[in-house]
């Protein structure tokens, strides 16, 4: 338990230049990016002459300097309000917390749906490296994660909800369907069917490939070796032995895929129309809206962040010597 806190503490102190890092230069960037939300707004009402222009700048703070700007942008994270969007003409923190629970439920399920899958085939290719199942598996693992990800949406969409209508086309839950409970689970389970199998499979084959070729490189080891010598059983010596020690790695790629996956949720709810995190951000693009981007990108540089710090705590958890290296530094 001092060791978890220990690594704690020390993972928030250092996240801190990293969240700052990530504000000046995602606010740099956008800075130098051509046109702001004033300029997309005339765009979509048709025009409008200079008056109107420097009125709705002069309305929303953007005719300041940049340090002015920056300076307001930089006291609203702190108030922890993140600004003001100006393409919703609302609260960036109430846009994302009514956006952010979807993309976490897809992110979640998805990633259960690629570890526990992709860990169980992943074993059942590493119990016997080299052999038939081995190779089958490497080899469908292989092509399932060279292929992209919107076109396996794509072509389940076709399949499973145009063509036998087995599923929903798009949407989270059904619009006013007035189901509650259990019964409005049970919808939203069915929505999320294809966004999950598109964005989870992908992965799952990254899982299946690191699982197969960590127990690989167990296998010749002494004390494999020496447990084939006692005489125990073969699954005694995968799931006990092999399994357990290649399990690590794992931990590792669960962390480092957290990103990731939150980048391919962009696609994948774009393509099932999903109002989440992603098609968030794809609308705070399109309207060049930089308060609602920025905060959008801290959002997921805290996320990744905690998913790191889950991660490092897991390690001292399976691995103690991690922890304990941690408490005497």
């Amino acid at each position: 338990m001092r060791r978890a806190a220990t690594l704690l503490r020390r993972r928030a102190i250092s996240a801190i230049p990293v969240l700052l890092i990530v504000l000046i230069f995602t606010f740099v960037l956008l800075e130098n990016a051509s046109g702001d939300a004033v300029d997309a707004y005339l765009v979509s009402i048709g025009g409008g002459d200079a008056g109107l222009r420097d009125a709705l700048r002069e309305q929303y703070g953007l005719n300041g300097s940049m340090l002015a700007r920056f300076w307001l942008y930089a006291s609203s994270v702190l108030r922890l309000d993140f600004g003001w969007s100006l393409a919703f003409d609302r609260p960036v923190l109430g846009l994302i917390l009514e956006r952010l629970p979807n993309t976490l439920l897809l992110m979640g399920s998805a990633t259960a749906l690629a570890f526990i899958l992709g860990t169980t085939l992943g074993i059942v290719a590493g119990a016997r490296p080299g052999g038939l199942m081995d190779r089958v598996l490497s080899t469908l693992s292989l092509a399932l994660y060279a292929t992209p990800g919107f076109w396996l949406g794509l072509v389940l969409a076709i399949v499973f909800a145009v063509q036998l209508r087995w599923l929903p086309t798009s949407g989270i839950e059904t619009i006013a369907s007035g189901k509650q409970g259990f019964a409005r689970a049970l919808d939203i389970a069915r929505h999320l069917v294809l966004p999950v199998a598109s964005l989870g499979l992908i992965y799952l084959a990254l899982f299946l490939r690191v699982m197969r070729t960590a127990m690989a490189a167990i296998w010749p080891l002494d004390f494999v070796l020496f447990a084939e010598a006692k005489g125990l059983s073969r699954r005694r010596i995968v799931l006990r032995h092999v399994a357990r020690n290649a399990a690590l790695p794992l931990v590792t790629v669960l962390g480092l895929q957290a990103a990731t996956m939150l980048g391919g949720s962009v696609v994948i709810e774009s393509v099932f129309a999903i109002p989440g995190f992603g098609r968030l951000a794809q609308e705070a693009v399109s309207g060049r809206d930089t308060p609602l981007l920025m905060g959008i990108i801290l959002t997921s540089a805290v996320f990744v962040i905690l998913v790191n710090l889950a991660v490092d705590i897991l390690y001292a958890v399976f691995d103690p010597r991690i922890g304990s290296g941690e408490s005497a530094a």
